[in-house]
C-alpha cells in the first residue's frame, strides 16, 4: 500500500448503498480509493497505524455514493446546449431559468423575440419544440419569421429538426440532393432519424466548430456536477461525427478538473458508417481501449438501436397503436437487426439496445433469444435502453432471458398525461417505463436522464421513479413506483451495474474508488416525495472534493 496518509471524511450520516454496512459516519480514502467506512471509533485500527487527516467540511451534510447516470451524451449536451431552449416545460439550468411555453402562439412569439435578440450574421438554433404543445411546424412557418437568416427548430426529441430556406442556402441542401433519402420532408423542411443524420453531416462543420463544441461541453461539466454526478455513460459514441468529438471530448472532459469519470460506449452504427461496415467497426472499437485515460474508459460495450424517438412519438407500437394510427419508425430494417446484433455478441461485447416502443422492444427481445440459443452467455447485461412502452408479458421474458434496465422514468412526468389525450390512450400511457414490475421480476434496473431528453439531476430521476408523479401533479399508475431504497440504488450500484462497473463505483465499502455526492438533506428523512428538493453541496471524485458554488 503507498505510503500517502489517509484522509478521513466526516458526516452527519453516511448512505453506503452496501446492504451487508448500511450506514456510517466517518470514511477513511487513500489514494483515490476507500480504506474503510465506519465510525472514528471503528476506524481506530488504521488511524493508529497511519499518519491521517479529518475533513470536516461535510460535517453537518449527507455523504451517499457519487451518483451515476448510465445513459446521457455529452456530444449531444454540447452541441445542445449553446443553443436558446424554447420548452413546455420549465427548465433548471447552473446558468438560467427556462420558462415554460405551452401553445402554438407563444412559441412563435419568442422565437421572434430569439430572431430579434440575436446577432444579424449568425444563425438561430432552439432546442425544445414539440408538436403536441406547439403546434405543426413547417418551412413556410419559419420562413415567415425569417427568410434570409438560418433557423433551425431542433425537436424535443433531439431525432428530428425543422429548417427554412435561409438554413436550407446556407447548408446547401437542394431537392434534387435530398430526394430518395429515407425520412426527409423536403417540403417541410423536416429531417428526422435517418434524415436527420444526413442533416448532422451538412451541420456538422458549424455545430462541431472548435470554440461552440467545446463550450457546450464546459456547460456540460457543469450540469453534471451539480446534479451530483460523479460518472456518466455516453452511451453514442460517434454520434455526429467520431474524430471531431473525440477531440473535444480529450480537450474537456479529461481535465483534472472535470470532478467525474465518462464511460464511453460507441454507436455501432455510426461508427459502421465512418469505418465501412460492421466488421471494421469492431475492429476500430477493439483499439479504443487503448485510448483510456483516468477519467475517460472504453468498455467491451455498444449500442444498437431499433425503433424511433420516443418524444416524436415514433416509437414502433403493436395494436392498437397510436390513436390517430400513424405509424413509428424503425432505425434499422427489422431483418438486419439479428445479424447486426450477432457480430457484437459473438465478439463478446456487452450490447445495450435503444427501444421506445413495445413493438422495438419485442425486436430486442426476439434477438436476444436467438443469440442466446446459438451461442449461450451468462452475465451478458444484454440492456433495454429507454423502456418506452412494454407490455407486463415482456418483463417476464426479459426476466427469463436474464435482460436488465435501463430506463427514462421522466417520461412519465413530462409525457403521460398528454399522451393519454393525444397520443395512446391512459391505460398505456400511465404505464409508460414499468420499472415497479421489472423490480419485482428481479430484473437489473437504473434510470437515466438521457440528456437533454429529460433534466441531469438524478435525484430528480429518483423522485419521479419512486412517485410516478406527472407534470399534472398526478400520480400514475403507482403499481409501477419504487421504494425509496430502490430508487436510490437506480442512480447508484444499479446504476455501476450496466456499465459493468458495480465493483468499482456505486455504494461506499473497502476497496472502491472514493466519489461521493454531498446532500445538505437526509434522503430518507424527507422520503420519496422530497428526493427533487434535496440540494446537492458537493461531490468527491477519487477522494478529492469539488464544491458545487450557487
Amino acid at each position: 500500500m503507498a505510503t500517502n496518509g489517509l484522509t478521513v471524511f466526516i458526516a452527519r450520516k453516511i448512505i453506503t448503498m452496501n446492504r451487508s454496512w448500511p450506514y456510517a459516519t466517518a470514511i477513511a480514502t487513500q489514494n483515490g480509493r476507500i480504506v474503510e467506512v465506519g465510525t472514528l471509533e471503528t476506524l481506530k485500527p488504521w488511524l493508529e497505524s497511519h499518519a491521517y487527516r479529518v475533513n470536516d467540511q461535510f460535517a453537518d451534510k449527507v455523504i451517499t455514493p457519487g451518483f451515476i447516470d448510465p445513459h446521457l451524451h455529452p456530444s449531444m449536451a454540447a452541441v445542445l446546449l449553446p443553443m436558446r431552449f424554447i420548452t413546455a416545460t420549465r427548465w433548471e439550468l447552473p446558468w438560467e431559468t427556462v420558462q415554460p411555453v405551452t401553445t402554438p402562439e407563444n412559441f412563435f412569439r419568442r422565437l421572434r423575440e430569439l430572431h430579434s435578440e440575436h446577432p444579424p450574421d449568425q444563425p438561430l438554433f432552439t432546442w425544445g419544440y414539440h408538436q403536441l404543445w406547439h403546434g405543426p411546424m413547417s418551412r413556410t412557418l419559419l420562413n415567415a419569421v425569417s427568410v434570409e437568416r438560418p433557423i433551425v427548430v431542433w425537436h424535443r426529441s433531439f431525432h428530428e429538426l425543422y429548417m427554412n430556406d435561409g438554413a436550407m442556402d446556407w447548408l446547401g441542401i437542394t431537392a434534387n440532393e435530398a430526394e430518395g433519402k429515407q425520412q426527409i420532408d423536403f417540403g417541410a423542411g423536416r429531417f428526422y432519424e435517418n434524415g436527420l443524420a444526413y442533416a448532422i453531416v451538412k451541420l456538422n462543420p458549424y455545430i462541431l466548430s472548435n470554440e461552440r463544441y467545446r463550450d457546450g461541453l464546459r456547460r456540460l461539466v457543469e450540469v453534471a456536477h451539480h446534479g451530483g454526478h460523479t460518472t456518466l455513460g455516453d452511451m453514442a459514441v460517434g454520434l455526429f461525427n467520431f474524430d471531431m468529438e473525440w477531440e473535444g471530448t480529450k480537450d474537456v472532459l479529461d481535465r483534472t478538473d472535470t470532478p467525474f469519470r465518462t464511460v464511453l460506449v460507441p454507436s455501432a452504427a455510426n461508427i459502421a458508417s465512418m469505418q465501412g461496415g460492421h466488421d471494421q467497426a469492431l475492429s476500430f472499437m477493439d483499439e479504443l481501449t487503448e485510448r483510456e485515460t483516468e477519467r475517460l474508459l472504453f468498455p467491451k460495450h455498444v449500442k444498437l438501436f431499433t425503433d424511433g424517438a420516443f418524444f416524436s412519438q415514433l416509437a414502433q407500437l403493436q395494436e392498437p397503436g397510436y390513436i390517430d394510427g400513424h405509424l413509428g419508425e424503425w432505425l434499422v430494417a427489422p431483418e438486419q437487426f439479428i445479424d447486426i446484433a450477432r457480430q457484437y455478441w459473438n465478439a463478446g461485447y456487452t450490447i445495450h439496445v435503444h427501444c421506445t416502443g413495445d413493438l422495438g422492444l419485442e425486436l430486442a427481445l426476439d434477438a436476444l433469444d436467438t443469440l442466446q440459443w446459438e451461442r449461450p452467455r451468462f452475465d451478458h447485461r444484454y440492456t433495454i435502453e429507454h423502456f418506452g412502452f412494454s407490455t407486463p408479458e415482456q418483463v417476464a421474458r426479459m426476466a427469463a432471458l436474464g435482460a436488465s434496465v435501463s430506463a427514462n422514468v421522466y417520461y412519465v412526468h413530462e409525457l403521460s398525461a398528454i399522451y393519454a389525450q393525444q397520443g395512446i390512450g391512459h391505460e398505456r400511457a400511465d404505464q409508460m417505463a414499468r420499472i415497479g414490475s421489472c423490480v419485482r421480476a428481479g430484473i437489473r434496473t437504473a434510470v437515466h436522464s438521457d440528456f437533454t431528453m429529460a433534466p441531469a439531476l438524478p435525484l430528480n430521476n429518483a423522485w419521479v421513479a419512486s412517485t410516478r408523479q406527472n407534470m399534472e401533479g398526478n400520480v400514475v399508475c403507482p403499481e409501477e413506483a419504487i421504494t425509496l431504497d430502490q430508487a436510490l440504488a437506480a442512480i447508484t450500484i444499479d446504476a455501476a451495474y450496466m456499465l459493468g462497473m458495480e465493483n468499482e463505483i456505486g455504494s461506499l465499502r473497502a476497496g472502491k474508488s472514493a466519489d461521493f455526492a454531498v446532500l445538505d438533506t437526509d434522503p430518507y428523512a424527507v422520503g420519496r416525495e422530497g428526493l427533487k428538493d434535496i440540494a446537492v453541496n458537493a461531490t468527491v471524485f477519487k477522494g478529492t472534493p469539488y464544491p458545487i458554488n450557487g
